[in-house]
């Protein structure tokens, strides 16, 4: 895509502004989005930056001196294997060991809340032809679970057929009809 405004450059800026319900986007080259101000003249956003701004490390505020009470609070935080803190996580964006993930812990969820849409847990994706009965057993768990709920929500007429078709799943992974594990 080219830039929007001077049509010599590949646009390397993308813009979206939303004012009153209504969306504006602008896509421009770094030299016009300096130009129009969007943009200062030594204003480079690296991965790192990406980073930080997931992790809520406000770079700017130790800059200045003040730091947050988030920041104040984190800062503590030091992994016993390792010695990385969670200010130094934030900053490069990787565990220095396998211990970081139990020490960071709570700290975590949010971070993977804002990444992954919502979610805390990855379930991945499985080859329809490879799959096999992996397809079955997942398929089960998720009429485990929406068993489960339909018990505590009270709706006995649909937890029995959720409980028939469990029934089913199970039945053909016994018997092999779901393909090799």
């Amino acid at each position: 895509m080219d830039c929007q405004r001077c049509h010599k450059r590949p646009a390397t800026v993308h813009l979206t502004q939303v004012i009153n319900g209504e969306k504006t986007e602008v896509h421009v080259c770094a030299y016009c989005a300096k130009e129009q101000g969007y943009m200062s003249d030594n204003q480079d956003f690296t991965l790192n930056d990406l980073l930080s701004g997931l992790f809520n490390y406000d770079k700017s505020s130790s800059y200045k001196g003040k730091q947050s009470k988030s920041y104040q609070s984190n800062k503590q935080l030091k992994c016993p294997g390792c010695g990385l803190t969670y200010q130094e996580f934030a900053q490069i964006g990787k565990f220095g060991c396998a211990d970081c993930y139990k020490t960071f812990d709570e700290r975590l969820n949010p971070i993977f809340r804002r990444v992954h849409s919502g979610n805390i847990k990855h379930d991945g994706k499985i080859p329809k032809r490879e799959g096999g009965n992996l397809h079955l057993k997942k398929q089960m768990n998720e009429y485990k679970t929406q068993l489960q709920h339909l018990i505590e929500q009270e709706e006995f007429e649909e937890a029995a057929k959720i409980r028939d078709q469990i029934r089913s799943l199970d039945e053909q992974i016994h018997h092999g009809q779901g393909g090799e594990e």
